[in-house]
């Protein structure tokens, strides 16, 4: 039977660090809800949702190379902050790098692509190919 967790990503975190504190982890075990995406098709577009929670624009990078569009965000550690502040006992903000890749066609160019960052939130905007139009077939005379 499942049920709905009301202890995160994991069921286990607690007890497990609980029975070792001197774990040192300072990122999630695994990223589950890392750079989590939604999907829409309107008539002449698609919109891409990426959650970013705790990044900053200058944080992200986007790229198109052979028809994919790259996603990649670094949050750097700060390290000497908690040096001065204190000591963390647990900490389950992600710092790190992530990437994510999507298909979108090789007609697709960086001028195609319109994107907006705001509240954590990368919008993407993609246009919609049209779809080409079967044409009828040329004949070839015979002589």
């Amino acid at each position: 039977m499942l049920l709905p967790s009301i202890f995160g990503d994991n069921l286990f975190d607690n007890f497990m660090d609980d029975m070792f504190p001197e774990s040192g982890r300072k990122t999630f075990k695994t990223m589950p809800s890392i750079m989590r995406t939604d999907i829409k098709e309107t008539e002449d577009q698609y919109v891409l949702s990426v959650e970013l929670p705790g990044f900053n624009k200058e944080d992200v990078k986007l790229s198109l190379k052979d028809g994919y569009l790259n996603i990649s965000a670094t949050a750097q550690d700060e390290e000497e902050e908690e040096e001065k502040d204190g000591k963390f006992l647990r900490r389950e903000r992600y710092t790190g790098a992530m990437t994510r890749s999507f298909y979108v066609g090789e007609d697709i160019t960086e001028e195609d692509v319109k994107a907006k960052f705001g509240n954590g939130v990368l919008t993407l905007a993609l246009p919609k190919e049209a779809p080409k139009k079967i044409e009828e077939p040329k004949y070839i005379c015979i002589e």
